[in-house]
């Protein structure tokens, strides 16, 4: 169902696009949501998984669309609204590694098309969940407050101080599925689930 010449090509821009990312901002950086959507969407295309799909959309969907209104909104008016998207106005960081990160653009329209074609998996919001408390925790052990993969240390560019860390990354853990996967699990099971 999914076109060899769409498998190969996101293949290869994936094996082009690690190296150069793990030279940029280290290995933990793979611990972003976006980014285990990036890597397992490789598996998704090749196995042609409606589970697979189905989870990096319950995961990003919802997130990328804030990543797009940010971007979007900083390259128009100038000003960041989230600060998630502000690596890609960064002069620092190379303009070849910032041109990949273009895939936030590509990767949920790909899932969308996806979802379209084989289906969404209702096993996904589970599964999903399960990768939620594996991640998060661990992205915060393996990251630090200046890179604060998944916001483990708060949200923005400072760490919070409301909450002791582990309850901090305890209530997020707790939000991902309510917040973030449950709306999107019962929109996307209306529009794309089958029997």
């Amino acid at each position: 169902m999914i076109p060899i010449s769409v498998k190969v090509a996101y293949t290869l821009s994936v094996a082009l696009l690690v190296p150069m990312y793990w030279r940029q901002y280290g290995p933990a950086n793979f611990l972003w949501f976006s980014d285990i959507a990036l890597l397992m969407m490789v598996p998704a295309l090749w196995l042609e998984s409606r589970l697979l799909v189905s989870m990096m959309a319950l995961s990003i969907l919802l997130l990328e669309l804030v990543w797009y209104i940010d971007f979007f909104f900083r390259l128009i008016r100038g000003v960041s609204l989230t600060g998630l998207s502000a690596y890609m106005f960064d002069p620092k960081i190379h303009l070849m590694v910032r041109g990949l990160s273009f895939f936030h653009i590509v990767l949920p329209l790909l899932i969308l098309w996806m979802l379209y074609r084989l289906g969404y998996d209702h096993r996904a919001f589970a599964w999903q969940i399960l990768v939620a408390i594996i991640v998060l925790p661990l992205s915060y052990f393996v990251s630090n407050p200046r890179e604060n993969v998944n916001w483990v240390y708060g949200f923005g560019e400072r760490p919070q101080t409301t909450l002791p860390a582990p309850l901090f990354v305890l209530c997020l853990m707790l939000a991902f599925p309510i917040v973030i996967y449950l709306p999107m699990h019962l929109l996307l099971n209306r529009i794309f689930g089958r029997a």
